[in-house]
């Protein structure tokens, strides 16, 4: 099997937005938002296209303080991005947010690495900036979607154990999805890579099985633990007190 990667050209690169450019179309025609899509999908490229040089130097890294800035950087991004959709932004849901992805993230993120992959040394940034990215934004999604429901049944008067039990099930849906579907509907992009790159696809899919385990993990621990704090922020509220009774 060979082990060479077909390079993408720029033009086919060009091609693969057409159904963006599709979707994005129906949203303007339809008024859903397509603003908010078409400067995420800017963002996006170029992001990725930065974090492709940048990672060429970090990859070269022998510094662990460097690797941990990294780390520090992604947490930092990935918790106000999880409570963008949040109508009220207050300081105390940022340091919620923050302090679940980092938590459920970091616990998973040292769990996979040293401990089910072994990695040498513990901040080769090969194995553990990848591994943190997919962590922090399966984390980072949970708790989006937690904080969005929380908020949402919050506004209804629905009571707290209930209303932590809707959005505790509801952050956990995408990954819950992935679970059903992986190997069946899809192969993930981490399993897909590899077997272009030439690795077995037997070892492919046992990588691809500590993926999904630590997204589940990650992703139910945030989202749980950002549940719980964001009651005790319930608690000091003077809006709708019920909302927190046991």
């Amino acid at each position: 099997m060979g082990t060479v990667l077909t390079a993408i050209s720029l033009q086919g690169l060009i091609i693969a937005f057409l159904p963006v450019a599709v979707v994005i179309g129906i949203m303007f025609r339809w008024s859903a938002g397509a603003q908010t899509a078409i400067y995420a999908t800017l963002r996006m490229l170029i992001q990725l296209l930065l974090i492709g040089y940048v990672l060429v130097y970090i990859f070269d890294s022998e510094q662990p303080v460097f690797i941990i800035a990294v780390l520090v950087i992604m947490l930092t991004a990935a918790s106000w991005i999880a409570i963008r959709p949040l109508q009220e932004k207050q300081p105390q849901m940022y340091l919620n947010s923050l302090g679940a992805i980092f938590v459920g993230g970091m616990l998973t993120l040292a769990l996979v690495s040293q401990v089910v992959i072994g990695v040498e040394p513990w901040f080769s940034p090969r194995y553990v900036v990848p591994l943190a990215g997919m962590i922090f934004a399966g984390s980072m999604n949970a708790v989006s979607l937690a904080a969005e429901r929380l908020q949402s049944e919050y506004e209804r008067g629905t009571p707290y154990i209930e209303a932590r039990r809707i959005a505790l099930q509801a952050s956990l849906i995408p990954i819950t999805n992935s679970l059903f579907a992986v190997g069946l509907v899809a192969l993930p992009g981490m399993m897909t890579g590899q077997i272009l790159s030439g690795v077995s696809p037997f070892v492919a899919a046992k990588y691809q099985i500590v993926v999904m385990t630590m997204l589940f993990g990650a992703s139910g621990i945030s989202a749980a633990l950002y549940l719980v704090l964001a009651n005790r922020s319930l608690r000091h509220s003077e809006k709708n007190p019920e909302i927190v009774s046991q």
